[in-house]
């Protein structure tokens, strides 16, 4: 049986105050990830660390080339919110469980029903196919 998000953990990961790491975040405006991470910043009240593969700033907030480039200070990093393709998403997961992550969101489209089990066997919280900004109406944010 695959993953089914947990009404509960979504909400809480939504609510509660926290690091994110938007990985696929970049400057291009077209891409889904920019409108998402600043309604994840502005709206939900979160940090944001944004990761893509040259390490550029986005938003005014320091990126960096993976999650193992984010500094001590920055850790640890409540979610890993992924804005990748689903091909690429299980390594991501294997260093957001390296790195001491708290929970992973995949976005929507993005699946990988292993890597969500590993993420889960390691303790982390598992949020797959799915977007904050849609979900917001649902817990009234």
């Amino acid at each position: 049986m695959g993953h089914t998000n947990d009404p509960a953990v979504t909400e809480r990961l939504m609510r509660t105050k926290g690091r994110w790491a938007i990985v696929g975040l970049t400057t291009n405006e077209a891409r889904p990830a920019y409108d998402v991470s600043l309604f994840v910043r502005d709206r939900l009240g979160m940090e944001i660390i944004p990761v893509n593969l040259r390490g550029d700033a986005v938003h005014g907030e320091t990126g960096y080339q993976s999650l193992g480039d984010i500094p001590a200070e920055k850790q640890p990093v409540d979610v890993v919110d992924c804005f990748i393709n689903s091909e690429k998403v299980g390594g991501v997961v294997d260093q957001a469980i390296a790195a001491g992550a708290k929970a992973v969101w995949l976005q929507l489209g993005v699946i990988d029903e292993a890597a969500a089990e590993r993420a889960k066997a390691a303790g982390l919280d598992v949020v797959m196919n799915a977007c904050p900004v849609q979900l917001a109406w649902k817990y009234n944010l």
